[in-house]
């Protein structure tokens, strides 16, 4: 259980209900590693396709050992020194990579920006298109990789820029080059960003705070992922992520306060058509989970409320 970051958990719930790719951001020591590694907990178990698809995924990289198949849902945490080869797959008798060992689960990138921008860009087409294509001299493979990405970073070089507690001693240019590391395109795949602050003292010792447990958290998941499963029960997606343009306006009709409210938001974050359709997704996910049939003007708020880093950290 994590004590404290009652508003990154809120975030991770949110994710993990309607497959939302989600970062983090916050100083060293913050919890950002422990809430990832806590993620698959609030997961619901693989159903039997899932199962048999990551199980046969697991045999042809040689991963099986003696288990008979996997029930539980991936976890993949690779160094950041990895290659783009290592991550999307390949070799000369092709063989998954990283995001295809993290089918139906989750590929966690700690230190983001430490990774390479070709090993990052080389995400781009996969968590588009919820699959990887190897292709060789005599052959092409295709592999699933239908992951939900959590990545974490510091704020900056030191770590410290904002942080309350420590004086950050970077300059403005090093800030710039260090986020300017993870390009456009790569941000606008994430579908929420959230701070991560330092964990306040008192926060960790209010003896009389129920903090939530990852079993609460988990079937609050499960409700939210059972109504989406319904909805989507005559396509072939089952999360919120996953909707395409006729599906966002088939399930996400907005009314029009939501509709004005999204019109500004849209004229003074100036945002792209995707981080557009990424906050309708998780507005519709939100509602979800607070059971609601209809997108409520308090659920896109809340959308919308993890999508603001950007001025914060990119556009200082």
């Amino acid at each position: 259980e994590v004590y404290g970051q009652e508003n990154a958990k809120r975030a991770m719930e949110i994710s993990a209900a309607g497959n939302h790719n989600l970062l983090m951001i916050g100083p060293p020591g913050s919890g950002k590693t422990m809430l990832a590694k806590r993620y698959p907990t609030i997961l619901p178990l693989l159903d039997e396709k899932q199962a048999l698809e990551v199980t046969k995924i697991y045999s042809i990289a040689g991963l099986m050992k003696k288990r008979a198949i996997i029930l539980e849902r991936p976890f993949r945490s690779p160094h950041h020194t990895l290659s783009s080869v290592s991550l999307t797959g390949g070799g000369n008798n092709p063989r998954p990579g990283e995001i295809s060992l993290a089918n139906h689960g989750v590929l966690y990138l700690d230190e983001l920006p430490e990774f390479s921008r070709k090993a990052l860009e080389a995400l781009r087409q996969p968590l588009e298109d919820r699959m990887v294509t190897i292709t060789r001299v005599n052959s092409t493979v295709t592999y699933p990789s239908d992951f939900v990405l959590i990545a974490s970073m510091n704020p900056c070089p030191c770590g410290y820029y904002g942080d309350s507690h420590h004086e950050c001693k970077c300059s403005i240019g090093d800030i710039r080059r260090y986020m300017g590391r993870i390009s456009g395109p790569i941000l606008d795949r994430m579908d929420m960003h959230i701070e991560v602050p330092s964990v306040a003292f008192d926060e960790l010792n209010d003896k009389n705070r129920h903090f939530r447990s990852s079993e609460e958290i988990r079937e609050s998941v499960i409700l939210a992922r059972e109504r989406q499963k319904k909805r989507f029960s005559n396509s072939k997606i089952s999360t919120n992520s996953e909707m395409d343009n006729r599906q966002i306006k088939r399930y996400c009709s907005l009314n029009d306060d939501s509709k004005l409210l999204l019109k500004e938001a849209f004229s003074k974050m100036g945002l792209s058509a995707r981080s557009y359709n990424k906050i309708i997704k998780v507005a519709r996910t939100i509602s979800d989970i607070e059971g609601k049939e209809t997108i409520e003007t308090n659920h896109l708020m809340e959308s919308l409320s993890y999508r603001n880093l950007e001025t914060k950290y990119w556009n200082i």
